[in-house]
Order: structure tokens, then C-alpha cells, then sequence
């Protein structure tokens, strides 16, 4: 058995024990210190902290989300919200009687995301139904008002790509249809289609979205043809695309896919590796419209399909108007909601909650 040790041993054996402790205690305050400061200086331009639907309640009818605000509130926003304001907003009012939406049309410009942002910075909207997230530019103007904009991702969109149902093509690359949209190709005999000339069509440049995305998506810094024939609205573009063999066009997947009168096409980054932003096999239009395309879901999801982006409610942290706002964004995200979106043409964030 050993001997006990001395005091005076013991103490110079608990000294440097001490001296040990305080540096690795001292040396984790510090490094917490850095860490918590890394997590609470946030740059002036980065976008605000937004709950997502991972930290919003999650609610399985309409009639349970809460809370829900009595009175009627004013929106506004892209129009490739179309299909949701059709069918999930008249099936909110439906249910939600005391929670009226009231869709505000701006009067002298266009409506779309960056309009309706405007509009909820001045007060005149409580929140925006957005074809995209914020910019920091919008972020730092509602800093200047004193202001915090908030936004949520509530279902997933993507751009599609359509020609007439007779044309013999098997797929797009993206250079191809930058290609196309800048007047390099004007022949479909160039991308392995008959001879036969080229007509692109767009919606208006004032529709922003749709316009917007393809633009950084595809085009890349250049510019559209001089050539290009503009419609003010989908549904002048898509009778203008049934009767033109040679035309091509293209907008928010969620509108374009399930249409009979058009053909959706795959497109890829590469070539001979296209993907198709309807679920296969694919309904033939003399099938049309007892059977409907209907979206690609897991390459959406996986982001396969390589133009796809977000929809966002956004709205404004203060009082009424933010719970105005949040309480549609719970609304869409309730199972009711995402049931209604998939029915409409989108994908359901539930599947994709990455902001």
C-alpha cells in the first residue's frame, strides 16, 4: 500500500491542477464569446432571420390554424400566383369567413413581385404573394422605415418550356434556348427539329418574374431578340403557341404542364440528358382534358429539374399586418394548404423546406 502523502504534497499537486482548470475554463469563455458573436452580428445586406414552415406550427385544416385576424387585409403579387388566388384563396374565404382577402390590382403598373413589395413598404398592402425572395435593397428600405420584412417559402415553382404538340423535338439544352432567345438559332432543323423557322414567344417584360428568372437563368447577361413576340398575359401567349408550329415559349411550369392545347418539353443542362417537368408517361393532347400532365414532383424536389425557384408570402413585422401576414403563409402551409398547392400545379414545400 502506498503512504499517504503530505499536505505540502498535496499542494503542489493541486496547484497546477487549479492553474489547468482556469486556462481551459478561460479558454472556453473566449471561445464562446467568438461563437456567440459570430451568431449575432448579422451583415447589413444579408436577409432577415424568416421562420420557414420548420418553425411555424403545423396545422392540418384551415380551420385549426390560429390565429387567425378578423378583418379584411389587401395582397398583391406575381402573377404566377394565378392558380393559388383561383383555387386556394376562394377556399380560405370559404372556411375562414371572419379572415376576407381582398386582391389589390396596382393602378398604373403592372402587377408583380416588386410592385407589390413597394406597395407593403407604403402601407397599402399587408402582405405580397412573391415569385421570389427578397432583395437587399428591399430589405435595407424597410430598415430605413423602421421596419422588418419577414418572408416564407410556402411551395415550390419552375420555369417550363413549350411548343406546339406536333413539333418533333426531343429536348432543349439551356445554351440552346439562350441560343433561341438571343436570335443565334432561328431554325429548329439546327437542334435536331424539321426545317422550320424559329418564333419565340414572351410574356410582357412587365411581368417581371417569369421574365426575371429566365433572364438570370438562362440568358446569363444577354439579351433578348429583337424578333421576339410579346403577349400581356399567359393566355394570349398559349392560343398564340396552339396555332404556331414553329413557336416556343415559356413560363411558370404550374400553368404550362397541365395545358392540352401545347407540349411541354424536357431540357436539360447537358445535352441527351434532359429532364421533363411532367410526371411520365406524358398524356398526348387527344387525351386531353380527361387526362392532365401533371408536375414532375421528386425532380422538382431534388432540383433535377434545373429551373425551379420558390414562392414567399412576405409581409411587414408590425401589428395587425404581420399577423395578417403570417396567418396566410400558416394557412398555405397547413396539410389542407399543401394539398391544394400540389392540385394547382406546385410543389409542396413540406417535401423541400430549404429556404
Amino acid at each position: 500500500m502506498n503512504p499517504l502523502k503530505s499536505p505540502k504534497q498535496n499542494r503542489d499537486l493541486l496547484l497546477p491542477g487549479i492553474i489547468a482548470v482556469g486556462l481551459i475554463w478561460s479558454i472556453g469563455l473566449l471561445g464562446f464569446g467568438f461563437w456567440q458573436n459570430l451568431q449575432t452580428s448579422t451583415p447589413q445586406n444579408e436577409q432577415p432571420v424568416s421562420p420557414t414552415d420548420e418553425t411555424l406550427p403545423e396545422y392540418a385544416t384551415f380551420t385549426q390554424v390560429t390565429p387567425v385576424p378578423l378583418g379584411r387585409f389587401k395582397y398583391s403579387g406575381s402573377p404566377d400566383w394565378s392558380p393559388i388566388r383561383l383555387v386556394i384563396d376562394s377556399a380560405i374565404q370559404s372556411e375562414r369567413r371572419e379572415y376576407q382577402l381582398s386582391y389589390v390590382q396596382p393602378p398604373d403598373s403592372p402587377a408583380n413581385s416588386t410592385i407589390a413589395i413597394e406597395l407593403l413598404l407604403q402601407g397599402k398592402l399587408d402582405f405580397v404573394q412573391s415569385d421570389r425572395s427578397l432583395h437587399p435593397i428591399e430589405i435595407n428600405q424597410a430598415q430605413e422605415n423602421g421596419l422588418k420584412l419577414q418572408q416564407i417559402p410556402v411551395a415550390t415553382d419552375g420555369i417550363a418550356i413549350a411548343v406546339h404538340p406536333t413539333l418533333p423535338i426531343q429536348g432543349l439544352t439551356l445554351q440552346q434556348l439562350a441560343d433561341i432567345y438571343s436570335g443565334k438559332i432561328t431554325n429548329w432543323q439546327q437542334v435536331g427539329g424539321p426545317q422550320l423557322a424559329i418564333q419565340p414567344f414572351s410574356l410582357s417584360v412587365d411581368s417581371e418574374g417569369v421574365i426575371n428568372l429566365f433572364l438570370s437563368q438562362v440568358m446569363n447577361g444577354q439579351s433578348f431578340s429583337t424578333t421576339l413576340d410579346y403577349f400581356p398575359n399567359m393566355t394570349a401567349a398559349l392560343r398564340k403557341l396552339a396555332q404556331s408550329p414553329g413557336g416556343i415559349f415559356f413560363g411558370s411550369s404550374a400553368e404550362i404542364v397541365p395545358q392540352c392545347s401545347i407540349k411541354p418539353i424536357p431540357i436539360g443542362k447537358v445535352a441527351q440528358q434532359w429532364i421533363v417537368p411532367y410526371q411520365s408517361p406524358y398524356v398526348l393532347s387527344k387525351n386531353c382534358p380527361n387526362q392532365r400532365n401533371q408536375i414532375n414532383t421528386q425532380a422538382f424536389l431534388n432540383q433535377q429539374y434545373p429551373l425551379t425557384h420558390l414562392l414567399y408570402v412576405i409581409y411587414t413585422d408590425n401589428g395587425e399586418k404581420a399577423q395578417a401576414g403570417e396567418a396566410y403563409a400558416q394557412l398555405l402551409l397547413s396539410d389542407q394548404g399543401q394539398d391544394l398547392l400540389s392540385k394547382a400545379g406546385f410543389v409542396k414545400i413540406s417535401q423541400n423546406s430549404q429556404p
